[in-house]
């Protein structure tokens, strides 16, 4: 997807008056967002936006040695053969010039997304020697610029890692960060962010007035002969636009919270700071039990941190595992100014979001499954949950209400638009797959925010799931036999049966999610349930769902909610 930015000068801070201004350079492409207020937590929003920026930069994906040195050998080796590989050229020339009027041949296709992946395998390549080598250049290759939004209550900067696995959200509250504020354009836009505008960060102090403004200026700009005018074009990779929206329709999920001390947090970074796990498990594992201290324990370590002084409230069930840990790091900044921490889990493998509380600022982290996990393969949301096809004049009424709203509940939306919860949230899953809004964690509701200059169509957002699409051709030729259901020995159902000649097992507990699985198949000897559950295990969980009649399925939503204690 290939996006263009304006921008009227650079971010960056000023001095004027004997202040400092902290001035944003927005986007002149997008809508006009203005803001103009001093600052009065300067310290609070250094470190904030210091730790967004870590997670922007944050890439734990793997990294092969530093091989330059051989590769300037081989460049000279492939030199001496030059002369050979020119006369091969010239004669797939002339063979390419004598077939240019035969018809195109049936395999153009396939070659064409084979050269698409080895040019974003040598991009991934180009990314990874900048990052290392040049930190300045590679800034600017970055897919996309934070997002700013300004609501009545609250300003946000929204970022997403550059291996696709984190996702930040720096939350402030207008009132205690800024005060009362006239004028205030309200709106989403982009803004200019370097390493310049990162440092000058660095030198806000409390004794020094802060002032911080987004120029409404550029949008009044009507030439392009202006000496600061910058222009960037930006061709978004699909996986990293599909990976920014599919976070947000997870946001929007009933999940378990669990409120844990700044200690706690200490305690877990500390000690995954000081020490590396060489074998594997390496999750961290939630153990909680309703009226108790939660309990973290990191594997495979078996270290045990109880987080006292608070108390989990909500159902018990089997201990929670989530991976990728190491990513949490980019919170150790914000130690001495946090307040608490509440944790979102969503189940064992999935996406968990941690919540940084300082005062009137938040900081909101959402890490995928596992750092190699990002949100794009992350698919297990879509194929744990029943499927739910909203048509498009419920999404189109859905976001006609929630623009007039700019801030709304589930319920409240439900009612206004005669819905059930459940279609109802499966109708807003579609406007954040296509960023036209988003779940604020701390508020409990859904805001209008619009995550790029036009709605994300079903290319962006991303097609069925190979296994999905296979589950619906097994169910709709029913190929499947000898199903039954037994109660599980812990609630929920055990449903088992033959799909395809295979013989498969899951336990989908009373909230209709799966939760353990048993298939022969290659995709479940795989990836187990970390990517979803193979398509024989879905054509099993939609048949409990719907009952062997293939009647109607019942609310997931409402199911879902009860089991995250709501």
């Amino acid at each position: 997807m290939k996006l263009q930015m304006r921008y009227l000068g650079r971010s960056g801070l000023r001095q004027a008056d004997g202040a400092r201004i902290l001035h944003f350079a927005p986007n002149l492409t997008r809508d006009r967002v203005a803001l103009d207020a001093a600052l009065r937590q300067p310290l609070l929003f250094r470190e904030a936006m210091s730790a967004l920026h870590d997670v922007v930069i944050n890439d734990l994906r793997f990294k092969p040695r530093d091989k330059t040195a051989y590769q300037e050998y081989r460049r000279q080796q492939q030199q001496a053969e030059s002369a050979i590989h020119a006369r091969a050229f010239q004669a797939a020339r002339q063979r390419f010039e004598a077939q240019r009027k035969k018809p195109i041949p049936p395999q153009l296709k396939h070659d064409h997304t084979l050269a698409l992946k080895r040019y974003w395998l040598a991009r991934r390549h180009l990314n990874n020697h900048l990052r290392t080598y040049n930190q300045e250049l590679w800034r600017k290759l970055m897919p996309y610029d934070p997002v700013i939004t300004v609501a009545d209550d609250v300003v946000f900067f929204e970022c997403f890692s550059a291996d696709e696995s984190s996702y930040g959200c720096l939350t402030l509250d207008r009132e205690g960060c800024f005060g009362a504020v006239d004028g205030a354009g309200l709106g989403t836009t982009n803004v200019d962010y370097s390493w310049d505008l990162y440092n000058s960060f660095q030198s806000l102090r409390t004794y020094r007035q802060t002032r911080f403004t987004i120029d409404p200026a550029g949008f009044e700009v009507t030439t392009t002969d202006e000496d600061s005018y910058v222009e960037e074009k930006i061709d978004l990779p699909d996986g990293w636009l599909r990976g920014f929206m599919q976070l947000q329709a997870a946001m929007g999920l009933p999940m378990r919270r669990v409120s844990l001390s700044v200690g706690t947090l200490y305690s877990l970074l500390a000690f995954l700071r000081r020490n590396r796990a060489r074998t594997s498990p390496r999750a961290i594992r939630f153990e909680l039990a309703d009226g108790h201290a939660p309990r973290v324990v990191l594997e495979p370590w078996e270290r045990l941190i109880v987080s006292h002084g608070t108390t989990y409230q909500g159902p018990d069930d089997a201990p929670i595992r989530i991976w990728g840990r190491r990513r949490l790091l980019v919170l150790a900044r914000l130690l001495p100014l946090a307040e608490g921490v509440d944790v979102y889990l969503l189940g064992d493998g999935l996406p968990s979001f941690w919540v940084v509380r300082m005062g009137a600022l938040r900081l909101t982290l959402g890490l995928s499954g596992w750092s190699a996990n990002d949100w794009t393969r992350g698919t297990a949301l879509d194929m744990l949950m029943p499927e739910q096809n909203p048509s498009p004049a419920q999404v189109a009424a859905a976001a006609t209400a929630l623009n007039e709203a700019r801030l709304a509940s589930l319920p409240d939306l439900a009612r206004g638009l005669n819905l059930s919860p459940g279609a109802t949230a499966a109708t807003l899953n579609q406007l954040t797959l296509r960023g036209q809004a988003m779940y604020d964690l701390d508020a409990g509701r859904y805001r209008w925010r619009q995550a790029l200059p036009i709605e994300a169509s079903d290319r962006e957002v991303g097609e069925v799931h190979p296994e999905r699409a296979a589950a619906r051709d097994l169910l709709l030729r029913r190929r499947f036999r000898e199903i039954s259901q037994r109660p599980g020995p812990r609630g929920g159902v055990i449903v088992s049966g033959t799909v395809e000649g295979k013989p498969c097992e899951a336990l989908v507990d009373d909230d209709g999610l799966m939760r353990r699985g048993k298939c022969l198949c290659g995709f479940f000897r795989k990836y187990r349930l970390r990517n979803g559950p193979c398509r024989h295990l879905q054509v099993l969980q939609r048949w409990l769902a719907r009952g062997a009649d293939d009647g109607p399925a019942p609310d997931w939503y409402e199911r879902l909610t009860r089991w995250a204690g709501r």
